[in-house]
C-alpha cells in the first residue's frame, strides 16, 4: 500500500494455505460476506427461530472466535488498476459533491469554508468506520487510521475549495 496507514490493523492469516484450503472446502463457490459465529438458523427461519437463536449467539461468541469474512470464490482476477481507478473516482465524486454543497452556502471566510468541508469529512469518516468498529470489532488502529485518512482528505479539499471558489457577499 502507498501509505503505512493503509495497512494499519491488517494482518495476514498464519498458516494461510491450510485456512484457504478449509475455506474452499467449506464455502466453495459461494462468494459473499460471512459473519461467524452465526446464529445457526437458515435463511428461511421464522422470526421466532431467529429470536431464539440470537439468545445463544453471546454464548457462541464467548466460546469461539468471531469475525467478519469477505469471501471470494477462486478465480477472482487481481485488477489493481481497476480498484485504484474506482477508489480515485469515488473520492473525486466525494470532493465534487462536498464542494457543490459548500457552493450552496453563503460562507465567505477561508476558515468557515475549510471548516464546512472538514465537518462534512468528519461525517463521512465516522458514518461507516465507527459502526464497523462497534458492530464487527474492526481493530481500533484500523478504524482510527481510516477516519484520519478521510478527515485529512476532506481538510485538503476544503483548503483547495476555499482558495478557488469565488467570494460571495454575505447575506444581509
Amino acid at each position: 500500500m502507498a501509505l503505512p496507514l493503509g495497512e494499519a490493523g491488517i494482518r495476514e492469516i498464519p498458516n494461510e494455505a491450510a485456512v484457504l484450503s478449509e475455506m474452499q472446502s467449506n464455502i466453495g463457490e459461494q462468494t459473499g460476506l460471512y459473519i461467524f459465529p452465526g446464529p445457526g438458523v437458515g435463511k428461511n427461519a421464522t422470526r421466532q427461530e431467529k429470536n431464539e437463536a440470537m439468545k445463544h449467539v453471546g454464548e457462541k461468541m464467548a466460546a469461539n472466535p468471531s469475525g467478519l469474512l469477505m469471501y471470494h470464490a477462486p478465480g477472482r482476477p487481481f485488477t489493481l488498476g481497476k480498484w485504484l481507478g474506482t477508489e480515485f473516482g469515488t473520492e473525486l465524486l466525494e470532493a465534487i459533491l462536498v464542494v457543490f454543497l459548500l457552493a450552496q452556502t453563503r460562507i465567505v471566510s477561508f476558515a468557515g469554508r475549510v471548516g464546512f468541508v472538514l465537518v462534512a469529512g468528519i461525517l463521512a469518516a465516522i458514518t461507516t468506520n465507527v459502526s464497523y468498529w462497534n458492530w464487527y470489532g474492526f481493530p481500533c488502529v484500523y478504524t482510527a487510521s481510516y477516519v484520519l485518512i478521510q478527515i485529512v482528505g476532506f481538510f485538503l479539499v476544503g483548503i483547495v475549495a476555499a482558495l478557488l471558489l469565488p467570494k460571495r457577499a454575505p447575506a444581509a
